[in-house]
């Protein structure tokens, strides 16, 4: 009943889409909230958020976050004031399609998936970008390769390892190098759960600008950190290349921690079959009343005789 559809993972041409978002893009699955959209969305979205000097957070979900809001309140109250969620996970998107949403493999959206066209119109669209994240140095690594593969991208980076706490002299101090820089968008990778903690607490003194949470985006970018082969994230086997990469770090968040989203899995199956049994019941609603009225409608027609 449940399963993928043909064309759950099938590679379609992503030129035609939509740029409005419809409200069932929004979707629930594994207790978390999620838009199912495409890259090109995203940046409609951003570019619309931009042109109108307004500020916006685009966070992403993924198994490790959809544990985390259930621990942690604070990374719980970031996902619910995120104005556009992106999916950063083929396994949700593969489980979202079982349980019944309109979900696709091109509604996966991570930095790696979209950089080369963010790059681009960041260009075109004369976008400023600040990155904060990284050991000191990659950063600006990073960019330097940025800029060598599309000039006349405008980057500005400041490394992550700085006393976070809001009311620090240090946190200060980078909100206000962004501030002066006045950028139309910020990508924050410092980690999952420490660059969403910092978006929340820190957004609001940030001018209007577009925040990204993107991870270890810019160790890639600097290859201080080695990728994933690109089919491996299609087909949903990122993780495994990353726990072999690094199995210490990384064996409680790939291996431990989606056991914990079992009672979510489970009520979402119940909702997939409520939703696949409400047609029938309204159906069979109906043929009861048509039977009760065609019943009376005898039973006046004998009266009448």
């Amino acid at each position: 009943m449940f399963l993928p559809a043909r064309d759950a993972f099938s590679p379609e041409v992503r030129q035609n889409f939509r740029m409005n978002r419809r409200p069932e893009e929004r979707v629930q699955v594994l207790g978390g909230s999620m838009d199912l959209v495409r890259p090109e969305e995203v940046f409609h979205f951003v570019a619309g958020k931009i042109a109108a000097r307004e500020g916006a957070v685009v966070a992403n979900h993924n198994l490790h976050s959809l544990y985390l809001i259930r621990k942690d309140e604070k990374i719980a109250e970031f996902f619910r004031k995120s104005d556009l969620i992106e999916v950063d996970s083929v396994p949700v998107i593969f489980w979202a399609r079982i349980v019944g949403r309109a979900s696709r493999r091109f509604h996966r959206c991570t930095y790696l998936d979209w950089r080369d066209a963010f790059w681009e119109r960041a260009i075109r669209e004369n976008w400023k970008v600040f990155f904060v994240g990284g050991a000191p140095g990659v950063g600006e690594k990073a960019a330097a390769r940025i800029q060598a593969d599309w000039p006349g991208a405008q980057l500005a980076v400041h490394h992550g390892y700085f006393d976070a706490d809001p009311n620090s002299a240090e946190n200060q101090a980078v909100v206000d190098a962004i501030n002066a820089y006045r950028p139309d968008i910020v990508l924050v990778g410092m980690g999952m759960p420490r660059q969403e903690i910092w978006v929340l607490e820190n957004q609001d003194k940030l001018g209007p600008c577009v925040t990204f949470t993107v991870g270890g985006a810019f160790d890639y970018e600097a290859g201080v950190q080695l990728p994933s082969p690109r089919w491996m994230g299609q087909v949903g086997m990122e993780w495994l290349f990353r726990l072999m990469v690094d199995p210490q770090r990384l064996f409680t968040r790939y291996c431990v921690e989606p056991w914990h989203l079992m009672g979510p899995a489970i009520r979402d199956l119940g909702k997939a079959v409520a939703r696949q049994l409400a047609p029938r019941k309204a159906s069979d609603t109906g043929r009861a009343e048509y039977a009760r009225a065609a019943e009376l409608a005898r039973s006046d027609s004998l009266g009448g005789r």
